[in-house]
């Protein structure tokens, strides 16, 4: 191989078969393959994203970790070799000749020397290998417990502040918070966060997968429809369309469908005055709600002001929004008991409403996701 990080992402991301645990005959997982060659991203994603294990032992109970560093050193101090070790190492005995310069150059001492045809360790070289063993252990212990922290503890959740605001929160009164491994940590920034990086566990976004290196699952669709302050409409459907055709626009970044929704509108395509672009649907949202024009969003980030009474749907018509409603986290997480617990909690949200539900809804002040199939025109 040769380190391409997205052929290692089309493996473990695209075959659900394929294990980061599997060995060879030597009991070599891909993190030993990615440490003995030195492929610094794959060895962040394997360690970070698909889960695996940075203490599995090999034959000779050699850790990738060791292999990273430590491996032409040990190999050639142990075999006195460098053809041994390079057999041993699975590489050429020039690699294993380049790197023990490599690290005898960084280090500004010869820790072999040859005496004939064999080799032997020089006293630095002797010194080395045990003060090398020690440190990869705590270097290990210390991946180890950062590993833990984020395996336990509240669930870090992102998502934007339009779903935060306009979907997540009316529902949060049905949160079973009180739950064991229900509790959630919530940050809701502008921007899909590097989940990557650790920066939060998982996210609830609106968009298209794929997210590189990151599993997702779809909620449910999302569809793009246009809103205005109640009150302020035609009662005709006439006299709504010259509303529109006069009207100032506000379109939210992630209704990239905006024009499917104005072309296709019964009787035939219409074209506001103005049109401005706005980054949040929250925004868009608003900017309805204050009488500054129309929004065109995401309607299930539109169903609180409906349901509040401070917007209504311009005309019941709607189109897919260009993206769906997704739970994204790193394959590290994938079983994590926390994760399951919030799985569950937000299907059962988006599950379509039944009637006797949204009666229900409209008496608690609470929402359910509501079918997102398009009505008709």
């Amino acid at each position: 191989g040769h380190g391409h990080l997205e052929v290692a992402r089309w493996l473990v991301d695209g075959h659900p078969g394929v294990s980061v645990s599997a060995t060879n005959g030597k009991g070599r997982t891909a993190l030993h393959w990615a440490a003995r060659n030195g492929h610094v991203e794959i060895i962040e994603h394997l360690v970070t994203n698909w889960g695996a294990d940075v203490d599995a032992k090999a034959q000779g109970e050699v850790t990738p970790l060791q292999l990273a560093v430590w491996q032409t050193h040990e190999a050639a101090a142990r075999h006195l070799s460098i053809k041994d070790a390079a057999l041993e190492l699975a590489v050429t005995p020039s690699a294993v000749s380049h790197q023990l310069r490599t690290l005898e150059d960084l280090l500004g001492v010869k820790l072999l020397r040859r005496v004939g045809a064999a080799l032997e360790l020089t006293d630095a070289g002797r010194r080395l290998a045990p003060t090398l063993n020690t440190g990869f252990a705590h270097i290990s212990a210390s991946i180890q417990a950062l590993r833990d922290e984020r395996l336990s503890g509240p669930l870090r959740l992102h998502t934007l502040p339009a779903i935060a605001i306009n979907w997540l929160a009316p529902r949060l009164a049905r949160y079973p918070f009180e739950t064991p491994d229900s509790a959630l940590d919530m940050t809701t920034v502008q921007g899909h966060a590097d989940l990557a990086a650790g920066t939060a566990d998982v996210g609830l976004w609106f968009g298209k997968p794929p997210w590189p290196g990151l599993l997702s699952e779809r909620l449910f669709a999302g569809t793009l429809s246009a809103y205005a302050g109640a009150g302020t409409l035609a009662l005709t459907r006439k006299g709504r369309l010259a509303q529109l055709a006069q009207s100032h626009l506000f379109v939210s970044r992630y209704g990239t469908n905006w024009e499917q929704w104005l072309q296709t509108l019964p009787p035939g395509s219409q074209r506001p005055a103005l049109v401005t672009h706005v980054d949040s649907c929250g925004l868009a949202l608003q900017a309805a709600t204050e009488g500054a024009g129309v929004c065109l969003v995401v309607a299930q980030l539109a169903e609180r002001a409906v349901q509040a009474g401070t917007l209504e749907p311009v005309f019941e018509h709607e189109v897919p929004a260009g993206g769906d409603f997704h739970l994204v986290y790193p394959q590290a997480l994938r079983e994590d008991r926390r994760l399951r617990a919030l799985r569950a909690w937000l299907r059962e949200q988006s599950r379509p409403e039944s009637p006797a539900e949204s009666s229900e809804a409209s008496a608690d002040g609470s929402l359910r996701h509501r079918s997102s199939g398009a009505r008709p025109a």
